[in-house]
């Protein structure tokens, strides 16, 4: 069996192996970000140790989907934590809690279990940060390299948009992500 540090590092080497280099937002580099979110979600959520596995194996596989497809790669991300997972000591309904807090980041996202709603903050936790701008422009240069045609204006629109219908569930995103979300989405505002 293999090791939890080996399993990173697996996951790494998978993600710089196969990713376009456009790949600016989606990349390992994403993905050591929604780990070490997830961790401090969790940590404040009280997970036990077990949950803290389960998150942690979650937010290393839930983009690796990208390797194979852009769109629905959560399910693709699936297939090959189904895959991999095993040889590091997981078993099915250990996996089935894993792909289920992967198809949790699907947008929009709808969780069903408190683990579930930690990953989905995870991912999504920059857009409470004071760098969600610098994050979200490397998203527009991964979006701008498949669609040349896609302005800045037509991207602060559909963040926007996004930001508007989007709630974080758990309660430490809600009292410590929220508020410097809504002073993104504001500055956002106030440049269309």
């Amino acid at each position: 069996m293999q090791s939890k540090q080996d399993m990173k590092a697996f996951v790494i080497n998978l993600l710089n192996s196969n990713l376009p280099p456009v790949y600016y937002y989606h990349n390992y580099k994403h993905t050591l970000y929604v780990l070490e979110k997830a961790i401090e979600i969790g940590e404040a959520e009280n997970c036990s140790e077990q949950e803290m596995k389960l998150l942690s194996a979650a937010a290393l596989w839930h983009d690796t989907g990208y390797i194979k497809t852009y769109k629905d790669h959560e399910a693709a991300g699936c297939e090959l934590a189904s895959k991999y997972l095993p040889a590091y000591g997981f078993l099915e309904d250990d996996i089935n809690k894993v792909c289920g807090m992967i198809m949790a980041t699907k947008i929009p996202q709808s969780p069903h279990t408190k683990l579930e709603e930690i990953i989905a903050d995870a991912d999504l936790e920059y857009l409470g940060t004071a760098g969600a701008s610098i994050i979200a422009n490397n998203f527009y240069k991964e979006l701008l390299s498949m669609n040349p045609q896609f302005t800045v204006e037509e991207w602060n629109k559909t963040q926007i948009s996004f930001i508007l219908q989007h709630h974080y569930f758990t309660l430490y995103c809600k009292e410590n992500k929220e508020p410097l979300k809504q002073a993104y989405l504001n500055a956002l505002m106030n440049e269309i």
